[in-house]
């Protein structure tokens, strides 16, 4: 996955919404900016996320309830996680 800083606004509002996006696909809001003339410091952030990423632990309980399901899916069984 790659990284990237997204920066958007909603119509109507006076704030940007600023959001870094790491090489493991975690999103970090950075917070809501009036004005992006600093943009330096907004890379600065995003840099220093960058440089101090950790690889996500694996979700075994996550994935063990999608190989159920799978299987289910597999015997031709609707699953039901109830």
């Amino acid at each position: 996955m790659s990284r990237e800083i997204k920066i958007h606004k909603f119509e109507n509002n006076t704030s940007w919404s600023v959001h870094v996006i790491d090489s493991y696909g975690k999103e970090h809001h950075l917070g809501y900016w009036r004005h992006l003339e600093n943009h330096d410091l907004i890379y600065a952030k995003a840099s220093y996320i960058w440089a101090n990423e950790v690889e996500p632990k694996e979700d075994l309980l996550g994935n063990a309830i999608k190989e159920c399901i799978q299987s289910d899916k597999d015997r031709g069984v609707e699953p039901s996680l109830d």
